[in-house]
């Protein structure tokens, strides 16, 4: 039986298509489409694509452009569904004050970085780290408890206020310099350091919490822009949502088996 996971997040939707629901599934096709590009989906890259046996999704973006996906899967007889942080789910427990607050993708990261984590070794505790259009910063506990995390703004975002608020201030991306000596490297290397001092400052709170050294993971598209400037070791996964996807998508599709 196909799968079909798909994440949309503020600025894309990707999805990817395996051919079981479950952790491992050989991937058989993927892709990317702009927010604004979405109704284009059924006649363009879903077009000749194997109809899924069931689909599970992670949305962000709004009720509206939920629809607006759901009505491209339309050439399919398969059933939407999305996934709704809960109290629990596949193995972790949300610790957020209101869990069915806390934002999607953050919550399916979690289930895949933990997951990826326990099949690697024994259990530690984690800092989970999506670099987007936000950047969120998440501790989970060995047991599997989110513990709470932090909201900031991505690159684009601190760019955008810094023109926007700041007179005469409209230059090209720099580069990340320890000392920048020009304002377009000002900016790049401002706005990089304030992500990772707050990744480096979550690592803290969770090695005093538990006095070891956490698993820290790092996705989201500019992921790989925060590489060389990290002073702490972590691993870059391209999928996480995806991952986490699978994860629940086993549990809850053998479920209803």
């Amino acid at each position: 039986m196909t799968f079909l996971a798909i994440d949309v997040g503020n600025t894309r939707l990707k999805w990817a298509l395996y051919d079981q629901p479950r952790p491992g599934a050989a991937l058989l096709a993927q892709g990317a489409q702009f927010l604004e590009n979405i109704d284009k989906l059924a006649d363009g890259d879903w077009a000749n694509l194997a109809a899924p046996g069931r689909m599970l999704g992670c949305i962000v973006a709004g009720e509206a452009v939920r629809r607006r996906v759901e009505e491209q899967m339309e050439l399919w007889d398969v059933t939407p569904q999305w996934v709704v942080p809960s109290p629990a789910e596949a193995g972790l427990t949300n610790g957020y004050d209101h869990p069915t607050r806390l934002g999607a993708d953050r919550w399916v990261a979690m289930i895949g970085a933990w997951h990826r984590m326990r099949a690697q070794g024994p259990a530690r505790p984690m800092v989970v780290v999506m670099v987007g259009t936000a950047v969120t910063v998440e501790a989970v506990s060995p047991e599997g408890r989110f513990l709470g995390g932090l909201i900031l703004p991505g690159h684009g975002i601190m760019l955008r206020a810094l023109e926007s608020g700041t007179a005469g201030l409209h230059v090209p991306t720099g580069d990340v310099r320890e000392f920048p000596t020009n304002t377009s490297d000002a900016l790049t290397s401002g706005g990089t350091y304030a992500i990772a001092g707050a990744v480096e400052r979550m690592v803290q709170h969770v090695r005093g919490q538990f006095g070891g050294e956490p698993v820290c993971v790092m996705t989201g598209g500019a992921g790989w822009k925060m590489a060389p400037s990290m002073s702490v070791p972590f691993d870059l996964v391209d999928n996480l949502i995806f991952d986490g996807l699978l994860e629940v998508a086993t549990r809850r599709f053998q479920e209803n088996t």
